[in-house]
């Protein structure tokens, strides 16, 4: 195996790509935020717009490390001890709830290249709003990697992992019911009703078809064994009759005594 086809199998799977480019929405836009702050002082329309394409790029990469981590999660969670699951649990809760931040964040910077690179006067007013979002937008994003850091790393859990949010992750009907707006959720849990009362109703006349089953196969079986009994008293009162001497011992003949004449 060389190292083309090595390569090829690890980008395969979700979890490599997860753990591959993870650091882009972190290390990638601290880098990048720094790089604004120098923009200000030198007030370089260039340098404003090269740093604001970084900070694009960095917080953009959030949804391709977001996928990938979901795709990898319960693979992820099949290989974590339980305190490991705990916390993937609680690094995925935290990923779902404020991944909003980093789109925030790309379409602010994707806005102030054109208003730069229309109305240059502006650029300070746009520096200066993009780098305090994107310093908020890296607080979370180390927020949420603090919890993925704890997964597999047990040398970091240096506090009690916490609670479980196993009950949030769900990948099939409730993960789709909970994706609808609010109308449809409502309407899907209201067929969903019907549907269970219908269910039960079917499971309850299942039960009574065996109960009733079971009834008239012990009725069988009542009548079985008082036909069987009544056989059994025919044959008992029948033996006596066809041989009454059979059951009396036959008398042995009394010997004659001899009496030698005299």
């Amino acid at each position: 195996m060389n190292w083309f086809t090595v390569l090829r199998e690890h980008l395969s799977d979700p979890e490599y790509l997860h753990v591959l480019i993870n650091p882009l929405p972190v290390y990638g836009l601290a880098i990048a935020t720094l790089g604004l702050v120098p923009a200000l002082f030198l007030r370089n329309q260039r340098v404003t717009i090269a740093a604001l394409v970084l900070i694009f790029v960095t917080a953009l990469s959030a949804w391709p490390t977001y996928h990938y981590g979901e795709a990898g999660y319960d693979r992820v969670k099949a290989l974590s001890d339980p305190a490991g699951e705990q916390w993937l649990d609680e690094h995925m809760a935290r990923g779902e709830k404020l991944i909003w931040a980093f789109y925030v964040l790309a379409g602010v910077s994707a806005i102030g290249i054109a208003v730069i690179a229309k109305l240059p006067a502006y650029s300070r007013i746009v520096a200066v709003t993009t780098l305090v979002l994107a310093g908020g937008t890296l607080g979370i994003g180390g927020y949420i990697a603090y919890a993925g850091g704890h997964v597999r790393h047990r040398e970091f859990r240096f506090e009690p992992p916490p609670a479980s949010h196993a009950e949030e992750h769900h990948h099939g009907e409730e993960q789709k019911t909970e994706s609808l707006p609010a109308g449809q959720a409502e309407h899907a849990g209201h067929e969903t009703m019907p549907q269970q009362g219908a269910s039960e109703a079917l499971k309850s006349e299942e039960e009574k078809k065996q109960l009733e089953a079971s009834r008239l196969q012990l009725e069988a079986s009542r009548m079985q064994l008082e036909a069987s009994r009544k056989q059994l008293e025919a044959d008992g009162g029948a033996s006596p009759s066809a041989s009454p001497g059979a059951t009396e011992s036959p008398t042995p003949e009394q010997p004659h005594e001899y009496h030698p004449p005299r």
